[in-house]
């Protein structure tokens, strides 16, 4: 019977017997706890479970004081149950259910637990006996909604509902400019922000999932939407841009580390802060890739631009402390200054994020835990700059991230899904990775033999075909077969950006031939992929979009192997006129269907800026 169970995330310890006992067709769920208002939703989701089973019908009861007889399952708190305070026992034998915890939260997690098992068995549900905790106490996810897409709220109450499914216990909505600050009206009159009401219902939905509404605003670097603004340009760093890591930038990007940029921060704080219930803040802090190349330039080269830059990050963290937060902030910029993180306080956060399946998390997390500084890893679902997903290195950077977390003695572990450049990938392609890091921040020895499109299928996609789940694993590693590799990206989504002059730079270090021939690999690989598609029976109100979603992605991909093609012929002076019009063609068919899907997920704001992206592509075309 074991073999045949699935959960996601797998749990601890699993004992399951052979023996299996139907579940009577009417009976009672107790719930014995101090406050039964607190565990109302655990309750309510376990007594749906099992009502949703044919001829089964159960009611909820406060305590136990009902006839024995008729109790069939039991919802207990206990101080002492679990030695962990997100753990839960729960036990089946003879058709009679237990759930026992320490903790509200453990209740909720063995609920999980639970439904899971309830969906797969039916009515005849196996004995057994489950011990289970989390690795992490903090399990996160980060979700990107300031690079163009602000999702509406239905669509970002039903992935917290998704996610809380899956154990996950902290949320963070990614701010740079999408929060509707009253003082601060112009920055995001265009780009349909989240007004205080919806946080403040986002934060109550939450808290009843035993979720923290982590709030988050970026305050040193990326604020480009701000400073190219008259209004906010002079707290620049750099107003008219500088050379950076990233290339010669034209524009503003991060504050300058001054008192007028500290005021203008406490404002955003003032604003965003008393909506949320969490007391921790993240603060950004990342990529300040221009600091010291701009109005502070003469100070950095009297200090260095470590020191500007920790001596800014303790000012905002005072201003944090004194409202009664602790700060989280990412660790990218201080890691380049060692010397420098013993000065860091000790009550700050450091948030050490990487995306890469080989990125560092081993000696970066040594360098914190030496130094006493409390920190998470902070991996990514790789769909981000991908279009599909890149499904093998977005499972290897999460491993990577939760073995050398736990090994270093992280507090959290938060997954992240940004938006790079236009945020092209639909919502459903970040389930994979999103999933993967539910798995291994919950029980990573115990997930790493999780069957990933097999739980995908189950508790993502719902498909009764188990056809999903594979489909979206393989589609985000189709890109592999090209032979290139390049770093925070798949080829495939760099050439749908590219300009021809450049596309011709990058494909120059590849024989040509070969190439060639490795993309209409590619192409086929494609065509195998999406054929059962429309097979696929997922159980949810939205699965048509989801196939016109994973449609639309396989499309781009096509659209790019045909895009290299096409550059191919230019490097070597073929006829291309024939291929130009039908890339034209071809686009203006993906325009206007990613159009569509945008809309069904996500508001308005944001999608001209992304759609212009997307435009410049088909322009190639028009002009050659």
């Amino acid at each position: 019977m074991t073999r045949e169970l699935i959960f996601l995330p797998l749990p601890r310890h699993l004992d399951v017997a052979e023996m299996t006992d139907p579940l009577k067709s009417d009976g009672l769920i107790c719930v014995e706890t101090p406050d039964f208002q607190a565990n109302w939703l655990a309750a309510q989701q376990l007594q749906e479970a099992v009502n949703a089973i044919p001829d089964v019908h159960w009611d909820l009861v406060g305590g136990t004081a009902a006839p024995a007889e008729q109790i069939r399952a039991v919802l207990s708190l206990a101080p002492t149950a679990t030695s962990h305070p997100q753990g839960y026992q729960l036990t089946i034998a003879g058709g009679v259910i237990h759930v026992v915890a320490s903790t509200g939260a453990g209740l909720f997690y063995g609920v999980q637990t639970l439904r899971q098992l309830l969906a797969q068995c039916g009515r005849n549900v196996p004995d057994l006996r489950c011990s289970d905790w989390p690795d992490f106490p903090n399990r996160g996810v980060m979700l990107d909604v300031s690079r163009d897409k602000v999702p509406t709220m239905p669509t970002l109450l039903e992935l917290v509902d998704l996610l809380a499914s899956w154990k996950i216990n902290q949320i963070q909505l990614y701010f740079e400019h999408v929060f509707a600050y009253r003082n601060h009206p112009t920055v995001w009159q265009d780009e349909s922000p989240f007004i205080p009401e919806e946080i403040l219902e986002l934060d109550r939905f939450c808290r009843a999932r035993f979720i923290e509404l982590v709030p988050n605003q970026n305050s040193f670097g990326h604020l480009e939407q701000w400073l190219v603004r008259p209004e906010y340009t002079h707290l620049a760093e750099a107003p008219e841009g500088c050379e950076t890591p990233w290339g010669v930038r034209d524009k503003p990007f991060g504050l300058q580390p001054t008192e007028e940029s500290l005021r203008f921060l406490r404002s955003l704080y003032d604003e965003l802060l008393p909506n949320f219930s969490s007391r921790q803040f993240n603060v950004g802090c990342d990529e300040t890739i221009d600091l010291g190349k701009g109005r502070s330039q003469a100070l950095a080269e009297e200090v260095g631009v470590g020191r500007l830059y920790i001596d800014f990050v303790r000012k905002i963290h005072r201003e944090v402390r004194a409202r009664g937060y602790t700060m989280q902030f990412w660790g990218d910029i201080i890691v380049e200054h060692p010397h420098l993180v013993g000065e860091l306080p000790r009550d700050a956060i450091a948030l050490e994020w990487g995306y890469e399946a080989d990125h560092p998390f081993d000696e970066h997390g040594a360098l914190f835990a030496a130094s006493g500084i409390p920190f998470y890893v902070c991996p990514g679902t790789s769909s981000w700059n991908s279009i599909v997903g890149r499904t093998t290195n977005a499972i290897e950077n999460i491993r990577n991230a939760a073995r050398n977390g736990l090994k270093h003695g992280a507090v959290g572990f938060l997954n992240t899904d940004w938006g790079d450049y236009g945020h092209w990938q639909p919502l459903p392609v970040s389930y994979l990775g999103l999933a993967a890091g539910a798995a291994h921040s919950w029980a990573f020895d115990a997930n790493c033999s999780l069957a990933l499109p097999d739980a995908l299928n189950h508790f993502a996609f719902h498909d009764a075909m188990g056809i999903m789940g594979r489909l979206a694993y393989d589609l985000g590693d189709v890109y592999r077969l090209t032979g290139v590799s390049l770093h925070n990206a798949s080829v495939l989504f760099r050439v749908l950006h590219a300009t021809p002059t450049q596309m011709v730079e990058w494909l120059r270090t590849n024989e040509v031939s070969e190439l060639a021939q490795r993309l209409r690999a590619v192409l086929d690989a494609i065509d195998g992929i999406m054929g059962n598609l429309g097979n696929a029976d997922m159980q949810r109100g939205d699965a048509e979009l989801i196939k016109r979603e994973f449609a639309w992605g396989a499309n781009m991909l096509r659209h790019a192997c045909w895009r290299a093609i096409w550059a191919l012929n230019i490097e070597r002076n073929v006829e291309n006129a024939t291929l130009s019009q039908w890339l034209l063609q071809e686009a203006d068919k993906l325009l206007p269907e990613f159009e569509a899907i945008w809309h069904e997920r996500n508001r308005t704001g944001g999608f001209v800026r992304s759609m212009a992206r997307m435009q410049r592509m088909r322009n190639d075309y028009v002009a050659a």
